[in-house]
């Protein structure tokens, strides 16, 4: 396994349903669930590199239709 993240994702007012749903077809997003607080959706995704793992969160998941705001949040091996 290269590099792990997860993705932090606000969305426009009802539809973060259908914004996971779109984001859990996304070649490289092992999970993507609906949550409550201050984000709306968390995904976690899986990418050989770090580069790798931008252009998922740059060119798939921020194209979404319903987005507003993400945050990607590498997991570190401490």
């Amino acid at each position: 396994m290269g590099v792990r993240a997860y993705v932090l994702i606000q969305t426009e007012v009802g539809k973060a349903a259908t914004v996971a749903t779109k984001v859990a077809e996304i070649p490289g997003v092992a999970r993507a669930e609906d949550v409550t607080g201050p984000y709306d959706v968390i995904v976690q995704a899986e990418a050989d590199t770090v580069d790798d793992l931008g252009k998922i969160v740059v060119s798939r998941v921020q194209l979404i239709e319903g987005i507003t705001r993400t945050l990607t949040c590498p997991v570190v091996n401490l």
